[in-house]
């Protein structure tokens, strides 16, 4: 017998293991405050700290995101588990959004904060890190799942 929504379960675990992989080694390599250029002016690292939801929104809030990363991981593990069988968009866009919410929710239970480290300063973008990016990774599989199951007329 075959796991239940089996792609669901791997790309959160990949996700979940990629973000805590290259929080560590930010942790380990860089000094808080620490930038290194990778594309000078483009993109560099930068070690950061984020009490706060994306782009710092809710900053020092983290009693409460710590509860809602819960919350939300675990609904997704209720869905994969009891829902329905999803399609191949719908369990990566929920691993991936699982495996996210798990790596940030984690932090903020252990250390009272998330870790950042992806700097875009070409567009002035705030500095992420690797859950936010498969939480935005999730949303997007999320639409495909969703544009596929529209009607056509």
């Amino acid at each position: 017998m075959g796991i239940k929504n089996r792609f669901f379960w791997i790309a959160a675990l990949i996700a979940f293991l990629l973000d805590q992989l290259t929080k560590h080694w930010v942790v380990q390599t860089f000094n808080l405050g620490q930038s290194l250029p990778l594309l000078s002016g483009i993109f560099h690292f930068t070690y950061v700290t984020n009490t706060g939801a994306a782009f710092s929104l809710l900053s020092d809030k983290v009693g409460w995101l710590r509860w809602l990363s819960l919350g939300v991981s675990l609904l997704l593990i209720t869905i994969a588990l009891l829902g329905p069988l999803l399609n191949f968009w719908e369990q990566l866009g929920y691993g991936l959004i699982l495996g996210g919410a798990m790596g940030n929710g984690i932090d903020r239970f252990t250390k009272g904060y998330v870790v950042d480290f992806l700097d875009f300063r070409l567009i002035n973008f705030a500095v992420f890190n690797m859950a936010d990016s498969f939480i935005s990774m999730g949303i997007v599989c999320l639409l495909i799942a969703s544009w596929q199951k529209t009607p056509s007329n």
